[in-house]
């Protein structure tokens, strides 16, 4: 086994950063997993809540790319991606449409109180080009997901295609 060499592309990129940015790596795959086991519970014959399948498959495929814009912007800084075990989901039968979308703005929140110790990381070790990629591809699409959720769980899941 070979180790890997320090790129020359690197540069302000603190280890604790790159090691901070594959711990969020991490969490927006877990983020996508259960999303995907709420998108196919939902799915089941028995189930069929098409429209809350179609939502969680959509929200499973956004975590998703959200890991991968991570991935892509560690190899820009010059940092290595250390992929870890993704967690199996809390639940395997989500009961209630209720149920899982009070489960999806707790995990919002986990991801958004994530990406807020990433940004106040970068913050702290003068990281400007960090900050600013945090806060524009992330903070605010974050807020308006916990946003929607919570009004869906309030109001009784009004979300645009629910």
């Amino acid at each position: 086994m070979t180790t890997a060499s320090t790129s020359q592309v690197r540069q302000n990129y603190h280890q604790d950063s790159e090691a901070t940015i594959n711990h969020q790596i991490n969490l927006e795959l877990y983020a996508s997993y259960v999303y995907l086991s709420m998108s196919y519970y939902f799915d089941r014959d028995e189930v069929a809540w098409k429209n809350f399948a179609k939502y969680f498959l959509h929200q499973s495929h956004e975590e998703r790319e959200h890991a991968e814009k991570l991935m892509k912007l560690q190899n820009q800084r010059g940092g290595l991606i250390f992929l870890q075990d993704i967690k199996k989901p809390d639940y395997d039968d989500w009961e209630s449409g209720l149920n899982a979308m009070e489960c999806a703005l707790h995990l919002e929140k986990n991801v958004n109180q994530s990406l807020l110790e990433l940004h106040k990381l970068a913050t702290d070790k003068n990281d400007p080009h960090l900050c600013d990629f945090i806060e524009t591809h992330y903070l605010n699409e974050q807020v308006k997901a916990i946003k929607e959720l919570d009004s869906a769980c309030i109001l009784g899941f009004p979300l645009p295609f629910l």
